[in-house]
Formats: C-alpha cells, structure tokens, sequence
C-alpha cells in the first residue's frame, strides 16, 4: 500500500508540477511528497523530476513512468468502482435515443426490464436524427450503420434486414415486380427524414451492368406507421425493416416482393460514452438489451 501511496503522490506532482499542489490534494505536506518522491527515485534507480525554485517538470524517465502509473491507478479505480458497482441496486433516470421504428421492438420487451430493474425511471427518444450523445447528455443510443465516434463504447444489438412489400389486393391489381427496374411502374410509398426531409434509399442489389432506374415518390411520409398503413390498404409498396413489418407478414396482410434482390442485413449496436466502467443502471440496459431486443434466429 506504501508503494500505491508513493505512486499516487508521483502522479498528483506531475500533473500539478508542484510538491505544494500535490500536497495539498492528497491532504499531506509538500515535505512529505517531497520526500516520498525521493524514496521513489532511489528505489527506482531513475531520476524522475527537474527540480527549481518555482516548479518541477518530468525528466524523460518521468514521463514515461507517469504514463504507466496513471494505467496502474486507473486500473485500481476501476477495480474499486466495480466491486462497488457490483452491490449496488441499478436505479435512477435513463435516457436513451433510438430509431422511431424501433418501437415495434422495445415495446414489447418493455415489461420485463421493467418488472426486473423497477427502481430504474426510462426516458426513451423514438427519433431518426443523429444525436450526440455526449453533447445531448445521453445515457445511450441504439443505431445501425458505420460506428465512427472514438468516444463512445459499443455493443452490437442484432441484426435486420429491410423487405420491400405491398397487400395482396395491391400486387393482384397491380402485379408482383419481378426485377427492381420494375418499380418505375409501381406505386411507391416514400420515408421522408423529419429532420433531413431527404427520402429514404430503397437499397437493392442489382448487376453493375444493370441499367440504372428509379423508385417513384408516390406518396411520401415521415411515419413508418402511415405507411404500413397505407400498404395495408393497398395504396402501394413499402420499403421497410422487418421487425417492423414482423406482425403482417406473419399473418399474411402484407408480402415481400423482390427478395433475391434485397440488401445484405445491417446491425444495430447499442452506443454510450466511452468510460472505464458503466454505471449500474447502463449496464443493466445494455445487458438486457443486447440479448432480448432482437431475439437470436431459432434453429
């Protein structure tokens, strides 16, 4: 513990650069630092410190053990904080950011966490714009795509794949598009991005040498829900994810069209602040989360 102690008012006076500052952090005397730093160097062998009159600054060998040092401390806050964490009941507010569809998922596992962590208070934001976590005081975010934050943490959720799908009264009227080019001749209902107000792509995999065609824009939309609606009803195609369609399609009210053609699947991953430990209600989310909310392929 002697030698914890001594590394402990090693770090302080390196990052203060003074003996009087690292003191007086560490609630001891300048004396004792000072002295502590000496029994450090004569056990290590190294001079750790350029000392003056007004402040001292780290040798080479200093710098090179400071950087050490604040792995080792930093590693004993963990180990505390988790054996900490660990006896600690998860509880409080938690704010989490999500795709708006993705409720179609959430809700139904809802109950669960629910009656598991009761002392947990959700504060859930169905969006589609990107969100900074850090800067918008988040506690987590669930999204697909490229994860590029260096400062965020990351679990992957599951995966999901997009159908393109009409009613049965639709595609008897209208017929089934045998090829993506087809579309052109179909009515298309469109996801516009309530922030963006850019349409959603209808991703496809097609032949390079395929000549390039397009999806109409028949009836555009910011609600996923309006739009299997309006399928529903027959007013045309869809562009959709599936556990948002999970329902219909089982029951038949809705039918995939074009599937040798569809997108190879996307994740979604579970994000938070990058920190050396999670906090007990965060961990019992991303935990929860990462195994019930898509359900692992049965077989």
């Amino acid at each position: 513990m002697d030698n914890l102690n001594g590394l402990a008012a090693f770090v302080r006076a390196a990052e203060t650069r003074s003996f009087v500052a690292a003191g007086r952090l560490l609630g001891i005397s300048a004396s004792a630092v000072g002295k502590s730093m000496v029994r450090l160097e004569e056990r290590l062998g190294a001079r750790l410190f350029h000392r003056s009159t007004r402040r001292i600054t780290l040798t080479a060998e200093g710098t090179l053990f400071y950087e050490r040092c604040q792995r080792i401390l930093g590693d004993v806050a963990d180990a505390e904080a988790e054996l900490q964490h660990a006896m600690e009941t998860p509880r409080g507010r938690l704010r989490v950011s999500m795709p708006a569809a993705l409720h179609h998922l959430m809700l139904p596992v809802l109950p669960e966490f629910m009656r598991l962590y009761p002392e947990i208070e959700l504060d859930l934001d169905f969006n589609d714009h990107m969100v900074d976590v850090i800067a918008e005081g988040l506690d987590a975010v669930i999204r697909s795509g490229t994860l590029t934050d260096s400062r965020l943490m990351a679990r992957r959720v599951g995966p999901f794949r997009f159908h393109i799908v009409g009613s049965p009264d639709y595609l008897e009227r209208r017929g089934v598009p045998q090829h993506p080019a087809d579309l052109e001749h179909h009515a298309c209902l469109r996801y516009k991005y309530p922030t963006a107000g850019t349409l959603q792509e209808w991703g496809l995999r097609t032949d390079p040498a395929t000549p390039p065609w397009r999806v109409p824009a028949t009836l555009v939309c910011n609600s996923a829900e309006a739009l299997i609606s309006g399928a529903r009803r027959g007013l045309g195609l869809i562009y959709m994810a599936d556990f948002a369609l999970r329902d219909t399609l089982a029951s038949g009210v809705l039918r995939p069209v074009l599937e040798p053609y569809e997108a190879a699947p996307g994740v979604f991953s579970l994000l938070w602040p990058s920190s050396r430990h999670l906090s007990p209600k965060l961990r019992a989310f991303v935990d929860f989360m990462c195994t019930r909310l898509i359900p692992a392929p049965e077989g």
